[in-house]
């Protein structure tokens, strides 16, 4: 019955805790040898970030994240912060597109002839993109500049009537649609396509008529409380798209060095938050102080002497009357995104406003009989961009070009009393952030924007040998990186007055760096696994390892535009996550290790007990042997009874694996269930094996040996301590068994206590030059309690085989006066030598093993090797408790007559 329960016991629990470790693993399933140079090694997505290319073919394409609009909450964050070996845990949320304007300043002072009474400088604008392959031609901005005396709107006081600078006041029905300037007293309309605003309005569409005054000086003078100047400014505007992010700004210095990378004003601080005034919320920003959208305007400028004003009875017919014109053409310019929004940064109190606010999602693929990619166009929607609430808005051009992606606007809660914007308290330049290597950074980088050559000659030809780069629509193929970034607080505070989907978990990435991490070396790798491996673990979140990833070029097809592009094929540098994260269902060697102890430590103690057994019928296998039996069938007599009693364990542990798995919430296969039959049969066969050898070698002489052998001379022991101690070289193998048993458990133990309390529940090192981790998991823990136990079980098992075969000694001892308390003594003596033993040998292994992986001896290793040698001292000697007990039932009279 000992021997079933043992093996029951054991196949049992090696069963279900190997179920336990059918968990979420992290491995890395390929790696790059050089240029892994990364701004961070790890990076954690919302649940369900991957698209299908990357679960397909490990696949990523450029600038993925600017594409991810929130799903992780600030506790996620700190979940992963608090996972041991993170260096820094930098979060980014990706807000949405801000709809910006943006404004170059054109010096027409050269082009006015200032000896005209009246005269219309006209700038006819071409807007281009994608490298001049989207063009279309908008409608003209035009400059009125006159001699005659002007008045400006007080537009401040506006009511059912106007006042003017000049003193006049007029009813707003007897001006221009509602808005004009005067000439000499008479209405001029200005500001034309305010006065005959749609619903929606894209730059082409936009034109206006800005009023200038030739003094007689030969200064110009425009809208108060602008001052009289000597040059004449025309304002080209238009829109491009501005990605707006929010960062923790500690955590982004520590990662990029962002600080260090300001150009201009001021740095964000932890405490920055959104502030209002009298109808104005105001976010603060950073702002990148370079463009990236590929976009830019031809500027032709013609100017026409005028004998008379425009007409002032409406802008249509202002317009009609200035659209008429035809002068002399004087100049043409070339005006660029990247030019326009410096200029604009430049002047002081910048402020892109936040009245739409877009959140576009991502490009869908298939795949040509190539092999190649093919982006999936979508219908355009411009209806997206329009805002009931705010009437005339002008929005960027290309928003009906042919679309890649979905586009939505971000509704505010209180779009008619509040009016939202940013403001930038600082600039930075981009180029001087930490980035990751050319051949690792394009597709997980935060701040680099995404380029795209030509796959052929024709496309190359075509782009002019350039990158296609973003343009001007976010729902385009190429987006654009953030460009205004403002703290996570203040971002979280704008979209909670918002419909935004993602104001309540707002946090789009964390990008993490390891401590430890030098070069690209496999304890590097390891130590980035194990902190992956963990983070998953703790947050259950799509979890990447960015470390040695390296671009795959992919080739996609792009379909033409809508302005004049032509279909492309382009060239891009995805990244195939080399060093990959992989969830796969796996069960973990080590913990497997662990579990195989356990069923090592019972078989250590099947072998005693079956040995024991056999001493206990020398007599009878003598006899046998007498009467002619063969050692062949001694051999297999003795086996077979071990062999009956695994197949019924491992019957037994048929019957409890499962529900004790459904108790524990383990899942089990029928697999790992029906597995236990043959892992309880073999242990048994393998601890009876030596056991039956030695039966079937028994002699007729046999029986009459003693079961335990005589002491040598080792001089007078002095008390049960020194007796006991002495007693264990008198059956030595039964010794050195119950001291290995102990010692296995001792050795998971140190190290385990190693891992946990020196190094924080994680080891990484170098063995034989393989990167080796080790990691205590739950389950690990509860191995290395059940070896430890079994072990002392072995113990136990030796000190009671101890007195059942010198039960007549100590029946003799007791004879001669000893106390129980003494015999008690005598045994525990003999359970502290064993528990010594094992704990000396295992806990040196165990520390010997944690020394090699980290290279050296520390002194917590040392603090606890020495705790399990203590350990294993103390469960020897209170294994030792129940034996003890038992020599006071020993029939001292009955034994002593049979002496």
């Amino acid at each position: 019955m000992a021997l079933l329960l043992g093996v029951l016991t054991a196949t049992t629990g090696f069963t279900v805790l190997t179920g336990a470790t059918d968990t979420a693993r992290l491995e890395v399933t390929g790696e790059v040898d050089s240029s892994a140079k990364t701004a961070y090694e790890i990076l954690v997505r919302p649940k369900g970030t991957r698209t299908a290319l990357e679960n397909e073919r490990a696949l990523i394409r450029p600038n993925s994240l600017s594409g991810i609009y929130g799903g992780l909450t600030f506790d996620d964050v700190n979940k992963v912060a608090a996972v041991p070996g993170v260096d820094v845990a930098a979060p980014i949320a990706m807000a949405g597109y801000a709809n910006a304007g943006i404004t170059v300043d054109v010096d027409i002072t050269d082009l006015i002839d200032k000896n005209l009474d009246r005269q219309v400088i006209r700038l006819d604008r071409t807007f281009l993109a994608d490298r001049g392959l989207s063009t279309v031609t908008a409608r003209p901005l035009y400059v009125y500049v006159t001699r005659h005396e002007i008045s400006w709107p007080v537009l401040e006081n506006r009511g059912t009537t106007v006042r003017f600078t000049g003193g006049e006041v007029l009813p707003v029905d007897q001006l221009c649609d509602g808005f004009a300037v005067l000439e000499d007293g008479a209405p001029l309309c200005a500001w034309l396509t305010r006065a005959t605003m749609s619903d929606l309005m894209t730059d082409r569409d936009y034109t206006d008529m800005q009023v200038l005054q030739l003094t007689r000086d030969g200064r110009f003078e425009q809208r108060p409380p602008s001052p009289a100047s000597d040059r004449a400014v025309a304002r080209l505007t238009w829109h491009v798209p501005l990605l707006v992010a929010g960062v923790d700004p500690i955590a982004e210095e520590r990662l990029v060095g962002l600080r260090q990378a300001l150009t201009g004003g001021r740095y964000l601080d932890s405490t920055d938050r959104t502030r209002s005034d009298s109808i104005n919320r105001i976010l603060p920003v950073i702002a990148t102080d370079r463009a990236y959208p590929d976009n830019s305007a031809i500027v032709t400028m013609t100017r026409t002497a005028l004998d008379r004003p425009p007409p002032g009875s409406s802008a249509q017919d202002a317009l009609a009357m200035l659209d008429g014109l035809h002068g002399q053409q004087l100049a043409t310019r070339n005006f660029t995104a990247e030019q326009a929004f410096a200029e604009t940064l430049a002047k002081r109190g910048y402020r892109p406003d936040l009245i739409q606010f877009m959140q576009v999602g991502g490009v869908r693929y298939r795949t040509a009989p190539d092999g190649t990619l093919v982006a999936e166009t979508i219908d355009a929607d411009p209806d997206a961009w329009r805002t009931p609430e705010v009437r005339g808005l002008a929005v960027p051009w290309q928003i009906d070009d042919t679309a890649f992606r979905e586009i939505g606007q971000v509704n505010w809660n209180n779009p008619s009393s509040v009016f939202h914007s940013t403001e930038v308290v600082g600039t930075f330049d981009p180029r001087k952030l930490a980035t990751f290597d050319p051949l690792s950074r394009v597709s997980l980088e935060t701040y680099q924007a995404p380029e795209a050559v030509g796959a052929d000659q024709r496309t190359r030809d075509l782009l002019g040998d350039q990158a296609l780069r973003p343009d001007g629509n976010p729902a385009g193929y190429l987006s654009s990186p953030p460009m205004l970034l403002t703290t996570l607080e203040a971002l979280a505070e704008t979209l909670r007055e918002t419909d935004a989907p993602n104001k309540d978990a707002p946090i789009s990435a964390v990008r993490v760096r390891v401590t430890g991490v030098q070069g690209f070396t496999s304890t590097s790798r390891e130590r980035v696994r194990i902190v992956a491996e963990q983070i998953a673990a703790a947050t259950g979140l799509d979890v990447d390892i960015a470390y040695g990833s390296s671009p795959t070029p992919q080739t996609v097809t792009l379909a033409a535009g809508k302005y004049q592009r032509p279909e492309l094929r382009v060239t891009e540098p995805w990244t195939h996550k080399g060093v990959a994260a992989a969830i796969v269902s796996a069960v973990d060697r080590k913990s497997v290790v662990l579990f195989a102890l356990v069923l090592v430590v019972c078989a250590l103690f099947l072998t005693n007990a079956v040995a024991a057994g056999v001493r206990d019928r020398r007599a009878e296998l003598s006899t046998l042997t007498a009467l002619g039996w063969p050692a062949r069938q001694v051999f297999t007599a003795v086996l077979g009874e071990v062999a009956a009693i695994g197949l019924v364990a491992g019957a037994g542990t048929v019957l409890l694996a499962a529900p004790l798995g459904l108790l524990l919430d383990i899942r089990l296969t029928w697999s790992q269930v029906l597995l236990a039959v043959p892992i309880a049969l073999a242990l048994a066969l393998l601890a009876g094996a030596v056991p039956a050898a030695n039966a079937a070698r028994m002699r007729p002489a046999c029986g009459l040996r003693p079961a335990v052998a005589l002491l040598r001379r080792t001089g007078s022991p002095r008390g049960p301590l020194m007796l006991g101690l002495a007693n264990l070289l008198r059956v030595p193998g039964r010794t050195l068994l119950g001291a290995s048993a102990l010692a296995i458990g001792t050795t998971a133990a140190t190290l385990l206590g190693a891992v946990t309390f020196a190094f924080h529940g994680a080891i990484v090192g170098t063995l034989l030059g393989d990167a080796v981790s080790l990691q205590v998991r739950t389950v690990d823990t509860i191995a290395v309690v059940a070896t430890v136990l079994l072990g002392a079980f072995a113990v136990a098992d030796v000190l009671y085989l101890n007195i059942r075969d010198r039960a007549a000694e100590l029946a003799t001892l007791r004879a001669l006066g000893w106390t129980a308390a003494a015999l008690a003594r005598l045994i525990a003596a003999e359970g502290f030598g064993i528990g010594v033993l094992g704990g000396a040998f295992g806990a040196s292994l165990g520390l010997v093993g944690a020394a090699w992986l980290v290279g050296d001896i520390t002194t917590g290793l040392v603090v606890t090797a020495v705790a399990a040698i203590v350990a294993g001292a103390l469960s020897a000697t209170a294994a030792a408790l129940v034996p003890a007990l038992l020599v006071q039932r020993i029939p001292t009279a009955r034994l002593l007559a049979e002496e």
